[in-house]
């Protein structure tokens, strides 16, 4: 295909998937975006299988060319899910409008997710797709955790030498490199109902048990590194005149290297040892459950040629650390060389004026069959 063909039939698909409403929550749309993908895959000569992973059955798409002995020179990693619920696509389809591409998902990850197709055919159309080896896997749940398909992400990555991850690409052609770990940790307190007014004396109030926790934990922002511990969501009471005896609290905490995982699993896990009412208790559950993304300098030798394709089109890619978490989390903590946003660029995943810069197609195509065939020539 010429470029302008390459674009238009890109364009062609993009409508379609995104025109296609596949919230996490929403399995049959996400059946419906794998069964599309893998019949492009399998028009390209990759052997293609959806699976149903975890309890919950979550779609996941996997698809590969022929692997030497065993192994892949890069793992595709992608979800297939948006944050959107089912309707969303009824009030506000795809759409084109001053060179961006509007509708639910096309910044997070739609777009990304046919760079990854794309960047095969093209290696394909160029007779290059037999000198790389290429696992492709698209999961339907990264948007709520991974928790259904994070060991298949795992195990398909065992056998991957690097890993490119199709979430967006910052504007300015800023890729990720670094992303927080984290996870949620759930503080409860237990105390002792009373009459408020008539003997409050007899109670042994959880709220203030669990307040009283609240600034020693704010206290972890204003740390010198780069652990944050927000205190989003308390719960407690039913009635204004019954003291609690139980309140809930959770907390946001997000992480940028092992030892701070380290530091922080250990300040909640002695958070108990504390008491501030007498007859009051609290215990700690969840915890940092996602690793952060870290780079090392094989990661860093991917980068270098990864940077210097995007100079060849006269694009001036620089990469950027994050506090949001993807999927490749999980493959760095691995020890596989990992870099993020490989997709299409744009901004504003999650809402409504979501966006992907149309003329990012070509280019990020470019770069990722380039990079490929660069690093495995060099080897």
């Amino acid at each position: 295909m010429t470029e302008q063909e390459t674009y238009e039939s890109f364009l062609k698909d993009f409508e379609k998937i995104i025109n296609t409403d596949s919230a996490s929550e929403n399995l049959d749309g996400v059946v419906e975006v794998a069964a599309f993908l893998k019949e492009k895959f399998e028009a390209l000569g990759l052997e293609a299988e959806v699976t149903r992973e975890g309890e919950r059955g979550v779609p996941c798409l996997k698809a590969c060319t022929p692997s030497k002995n065993g192994r892949y020179d890069f793992m595709f990693i992608g979800h297939m899910d948006t944050v959107f619920p089912k309707g969303e696509v009824a009030k506000r389809p795809f759409k084109i409008e001053d060179g961006r591409a509007l509708g639910p998902g096309t910044n997070d990850m739609k777009g990304g997710l046919l760079v990854a197709l794309y960047a095969i055919e093209k290696l394909k159309a160029e007779g290059n797709l037999d000198k790389v080896a290429i696992c492709v896997a698209f999961n339907g749940d990264e948007e709520v955790g991974s928790e259904n398909s994070r060991a298949w992400i795992e195990k398909t990555a065992e056998n991957c030498d690097r890993v490119f991850v199709f979430e967006p690409c910052r504007p300015n052609y800023r890729h990720v490199m670094h992303r927080k770990g984290g996870g949620a940790v759930y503080i409860t307190a237990s105390g002792i109902s009373a009459h408020s007014g008539a003997n409050p004396e007899r109670g042994a109030n959880a709220l203030v048990e669990l307040a009283g926790h609240i600034p020693a934990i704010h206290a972890l922002n204003d740390m010198d590194n780069d652990i944050t511990a927000q205190c989003n969501v308390i719960k407690s009471g039913d009635k204004f005149n019954i003291i609690p005896d139980h309140a809930e609290l959770t907390v946001d905490v997000r992480i940028s290297t092992k030892e701070e995982a380290d530091f922080v699993t250990e300040f909640f896990n002695k958070l108990p040892d504390t008491n501030y009412v007498e007859g009051a208790s609290i215990k700690i559950t969840g915890g940092v459950d996602r690793p952060p993304m870290e780079y090392t300098e094989k990661t860093m030798a991917v980068w270098d040629v990864l940077h210097a394709e995007a100079a060849k089109l006269d694009i001036d890619s620089a990469w950027i650390s994050t506090g949001g978490c993807s999927d490749g989390n999980w493959t760095a903590a691995m020890g596989i060389p990992t870099i993020d946003g490989m997709g299409t660029v744009g901004e504003n995943s999650h809402r409504e004026d979501e966006y992907m810069e149309l003329d990012s197609i070509l280019p990020m195509i470019k770069i990722v069959a380039n990079t490929c065939l660069k690093i495995v020539d060099g080897q």
